[in-house]
């Protein structure tokens, strides 16, 4: 007995083909899809998290901005019973009196900024990246020490009066007194290469028994303040004024003023671009207005900080 088979015809063939080809073309642009929004999530979750990380890091240093433990007043060298020689690598900003530890001449600044203009800044910096701003902090750090350790600086204070010195030095006698870590802080912005790429990064000096610096978040485009000053003595900010625009006047807290807030601004950038997406955006920055024309994702955030340790004689 012959059993006749028959196969598919050609149109068959052809109309299997074409739906097969249709459902592989669907499951691939759901797949592309989900891929793209994944990325975009992803790199969407890593600039909020840089940039709430620097926001953090920035406010809760500023936070704590001229804060002198025990001692009641305004730091200066006339109330310092000693004060060290300036550590080999220094970092002195702009006007009198702007190292690293209270000199003879003018108010000690420790609180100062401005906007980069040169890559080489304050003679430790050379790499800043240009349009940002750069910040220095000087202050002590909140907790009391039993036991000052050689490759750092400390204050020794009472209510009254004190002493900067060195650890690896004899500790000064300064009589019913506590001893405190002394720093020195700037942040700024520089370009690190890696590979054809530069990624922006925020760095961080500090001081142990000499300034050091170090990268501490990748992605971080630019930083910039507005100092929040009172220029009539009433305790109320009048005004936000750029690093740019500050003054001699403002940053010594002459003629009854004083800088009592700060806004802090952060754009945050994606590390590697995104081809398939243009970013023509334009970004207040505080007083500053920047657009883009690149294939970057970016992210702005701010935040205001007001300054406890300022404008008051005791605390």
């Amino acid at each position: 007995m012959i059993i006749k088979q028959r196969g598919f015809t050609l149109v068959e063939i052809f109309v299997s083909l074409g739906i097969g080809l249709a459902l592989l073309a669907g499951v691939l642009s759901i797949f592309v899809g989900m891929k793209t929004t994944s990325k975009e999530t992803s790199t969407s979750g890593e600039l909020q998290e840089n940039a709430r990380f620097a926001i953090s890091i920035l406010s809760d240093d500023i936070l704590k901005q001229d804060f002198w433990g025990d001692y009641t007043g305004t730091i200066n060298s006339t109330i310092l019973q000693s004060v060290p020689g300036s550590p080999s690598t220094d970092c002195v900003g702009a006007g009198l009196n702007n190292a690293t530890f209270p000199g003879p001449v003018g108010n000690f600044r420790t609180l100062w900024g401005t906007t980069v203009v040169s890559k080489s800044m304050m003679g430790c910096i050379d790499d800043a990246k240009l349009q940002s701003d750069l910040i220095q902090l000087k202050r002590v750090i909140s907790d009391p020490i039993a036991i000052p350790v050689a490759n750092k600086f400390y204050l020794r204070t009472n209510l009254n009066d004190g002493a900067v010195f060195r650890g690896a030095g004899v500790a000064p006698i300064v009589n019913n007194s506590r001893t405190w870590e002394y720093q020195h802080h700037i942040y700024y912005i520089r370009e690190e290469s890696q590979g054809n790429n530069k990624v922006p990064v925020l760095m961080q000096g500090r001081l142990t028994n000499t300034m050091t610096f170090d990268p501490i978040i990748d992605g971080i485009e630019i930083i910039r303040f507005m100092y929040g000053v009172d220029n009539t003595g009433d305790g109320i900010v009048n005004g936000y004024i750029s690093a740019d625009n500050m003054t001699d006047a403002l940053w010594n807290n002459a003629d009854d003023t004083n800088v009592l807030a700060i806004k802090v601004y952060v754009v945050a950038r994606s590390i590697l671009p995104d081809h398939k997406y243009v970013n023509n955006n334009t970004y207040q920055i505080g007083d500053l207005s920047r657009t883009f024309n690149d294939n970057y994702r970016r992210l702005l955030l701010s935040s205001t900080i007001t300054l406890y340790n300022a404008g008051v004689d005791t605390w």
